[in-house]
């Protein structure tokens, strides 16, 4: 008996093309071949549109052969007679002309018969323009309704067709009726199709059943069952993926903590009375979400994202004070050394007396990261141990084994992403009980990625930006079309600083190729795939320690200029960023290392060099560095990339809008979803194969809805044994870690 788990050898045999299918397509079971879904269909009953042909364009056409003649000729090099086939066909738009090449005239004329003016048929190839006439180069082709196979193995012949034809994923030496059949004969020797979604959930959310998605897939008649089809295959990969955040969030809840309901509250209280602004209505209504969540006795697990300045760091600063009045410690766990200072700064101004641990209701705040000494390390990490610091701020330095904890209430990791799953366990396992957890992130995040992504913390988004938040100005300049506005930015720059405020340049080098570490580039590239800033008529990327001195002897010479990058020692960096937010420099030339976390109220302007190699979400938290201070901010988007081109897409995208959710569905919309959901997030591919986070939202707010009423009344699934195994398959496989990333 076959089944979907039995080697594609059962269905293939001896083939001559077995080995494309297994290595090329990497098929390993009949279930793999099944499962390889077309990638679009092509409607035979009409012929094909051309509206806008391009050459090098690869196209799947229904055409009319409507003349064909044998031509030969003498090759001069060899002297061989070489005969071909000249065929011209009709299609909805420019007749295309087909040449065949044969290896005898005989061959030719029966190619020949075969494409008779009349015959229907479904040509592929590549568009070429040749004397103005357009060519289908390199050609594929189904005749329909012919009769007899093809003495050359080259002409695939169809009686009988539907009037969608399947156009499959391919590889080299495969083509879409070498799928087709195959799968064809595949589906009529598998006996039964499992139904992993179980029959009141497809009914319910009115789902088709897997053997009628299957034939429907691969062997459609109307458009209506392809669309019924692809509902199935994507509704029961979200139903899988939504099963296991749900168990997931079931188990944290299963482990237990120490509930942290915030005693009498006097710190936390001292606190809030010394604010001088008050709290927006979104810091309030998830400041009362997050200590329900602290009360309770299973760990809070919550996710917290927000628009740049949007407040989130006080946000988890009255977390971490409801945590010590409880008589707990916190943790704040940051990417960088600069956002680790900063951080610590910015908490212990907040706090002002109450920061210094010996006035009453007042808590000590530590600072531990991996450039200190032992020595520095000495006072913090024994008090950390006492119990005599009630909060700490480090870097990956938190992690390592000698830093205990007396008792680890709470750990806030802000831009989670930065950060693996194996470093996070690593802080919380230094806990007596499981600690609560608050991850935060200045990226915004479409709510069906934070659904699917995020799916096992519960999401808190704050949108409204506290008063005083002034509106940032964003332009695009354009240094191919307009060469001569180079001097104008820094003309922008020099003006707001004689008003006495201050700038950023960012830059995506350090010095000559040398990127910051962790930074991935974003490279613009043709057609070809070669990275348009390759060319010789692109200048040399902007990097910090070039740019620094060109600015400081040329147009911003006589203001104070200064340097920040990863490459620097963390003491220069620290006092580098003390001195800029102390107003003692001008112009700071930096990399990304001031992306998140830097505040500099007196910063109102930042250009951004080379911004076509940033991402949207990068750019707009640069961005947000400036305007903070309620004076309006200026950010100049420096660029040599092409009009028109996705590079350029992305930068008027930014500058026009200052919405970063908008700009994270524009984001997700342009890149290829894997790399969002990734590799470059978590450091696995993306296991979505079917689903994808933007066109299926209502399907995975359903499969949601859907894994949470399953749970309720069979919580181990034991009834849908199929749907468990499907469940415990992505729990077990290494893909499934980047679910678990956050």
């Amino acid at each position: 008996m076959i089944t979907l788990d039995s080697p594609v050898a059962a269905v293939l045999g001896e083939s001559r093309k077995a080995k494309k299918f297994t290595d090329g397509l990497g098929m390993r079971t009949v279930g793999d071949l099944l499962h390889h879904f077309p990638r679009r269909y092509v409607q035979t009953g009409t012929l094909t549109k051309l509206d806008d042909l391009q050459p090098g364009q690869m196209l799947s056409v229904v055409g009319e052969v409507v003349s064909s003649q044998v031509k030969s000729h003498t090759d001069r090099r060899t002297g061989k007679v070489m005969h071909r086939v000249e065929t011209s066909l009709r299609t909805d738009g420019p007749r295309l002309q087909i040449t065949f090449f044969a290896r005898s005239h005989q061959s030719a004329q029966w190619r020949a018969t075969k494409l008779a003016p009349g015959q229907p048929g479904l040509f592929i190839g590549q568009a070429k323009l040749f004397n103005n006439q357009w060519q289908l180069a390199h050609p594929q082709m189904v005749l329909f309704g012919a009769q007899g196979g093809s003495e050359d193995g080259d002409i695939a012949t169809v009686e009988a067709i539907a009037d969608l034809y399947p156009i499959y994923p391919l590889t080299k030496g495969l083509e879409s009726w070498d799928v087709a059949r195959v799968v064809t004969f595949a589906r009529s020797v598998v006996d039964t199709l499992p139904d992993v979604v179980p029959d009141t959930v497809r009914e319910q959310y009115d789902v088709v059943d897997a053997a009628t998605a299957l034939e429907w897939v691969h062997v459609p008649e109307r458009l209506d069952q392809v669309e019924q089809a692809q509902r199935h295959y994507r509704f029961e990969e979200a139903l899988v993926t939504q099963l296991v955040l749900a168990r997931r969030r079931r188990a944290v809840r299963a482990l237990g903590a120490q509930a942290r309901d915030g005693g009498d509250g006097a710190l936390l209280t001292a606190f809030d009375a010394s604010l001088p602004f008050e709290l927006t209505g979104g810091q309030r209504e998830i400041g009362e979400q997050v200590e329900a969540d602290l009360a309770n006795p299973y760990p809070m697990n919550r996710l917290l994202q927000g628009e740049v300045g949007s407040g989130k760091t006080l946000v988890a600063l009255r977390a971490m004070l409801r945590v010590v009045d409880s008589g707990g410690q916190a943790a704040l766990l940051a990417p960088t050394e600069v956002l680790a200072q900063q951080h610590h700064r910015s908490i212990t101004a907040l706090l002002g007396d109450l920061a210094g641990g010996g006035v009453f209701g007042g808590t000590s705040v530590e600072l531990l990261t991996g450039s200190m000494s032992k020595a520095q390390r000495t006072g913090p990490m024994s008090r950390l141990g006492s119990g005599e610091a009630g909060i700490v701020v480090g870097t990956h330095a938190l992690l390592e084994e000698r830093v205990q904890f007396a008792d680890l209430g709470l750990v806030v990791v802000d831009e989670q992403h930065r950060f693996g799953v194996e470093q996070r366990a690593a802080l919380t396992d230094k806990a007596g009980s499981p600690p609560h957890v608050l991850v935060m992130t200045a990226t915004p995040i479409p709510r069906t990625v934070a659904m699917t992504v995020f799916g096992d913390l519960e999401t808190s988004v704050l949108r409204e930006l506290p008063a005083g938040r002034a509106p940032i100005q964003s332009n695009v300049v354009d240094l191919v079309e307009h060469p001569g506005w180079a001097g104008r930015v820094w003309e922008r720059v020099r003006e707001e600083v004689d008003k006495g405020h201050q700038a950023y340049v960012v830059c995506p080098r350090i010095a000559g190729d040398e990127l910051e570490q962790g930074e991935v580039d974003v490279p613009e590239v043709d057609e070809d795939g070669e990275p348009v800033g390759s060319r010789v008529d692109r200048p040399p990327l902007a990097a910090v320690e070039e740019v620094v001195t060109e600015l400081a002897e040329g147009p911003l010479e006589g203001l104070r200029l200064a340097v920040l990058h990863g490459r620097m020692a963390p003491d220069a960096k620290d006092a580098t960023m003390r001195a800029f937010a102390a107003g003692e420099i001008d112009v700071l030339v930096s990399t990304t290392v001031i992306e998140v976390g830097v505040d500099v109220h007196n910063a109102t302007a930042m250009v951004i060099l080379d911004a076509d190699r940033f991402g949207v979400s990068q750019l707009h938290q640069l961005r947000g560095r400036v305007g903070r201070g309620g004076l309006p901010g200026l950010c100049l988007l420096v660029s040599h990339t092409e009009p028109l081109s996705p590079a350029r897409d992305r930068l008027d995208a930014v500058a026009g809008t200052t919405d970063g959710f908008e700009l994270s569905r524009v984001d997700l919309e342009q890149r290829r979803e894997g790399d969002v959901l990734g590799r470059s997030q978590s450091g696995w591919r993306s296991t979505l194969q079917n689903l994808r986070v933007l066109r299926d939202e209502q399907t995975i707010v359903e499969a949601r809805e859907a894994a949470e009423a399953l749970l309720e009344t069979d919580e181990s699934l034991g009834g849908t044994p199929l749907l468990a195994d499907a469940v415990a398959d992505l729990e077990a496989s290494a893909n499934a870690d980047f679910i678990e990333k956050s």
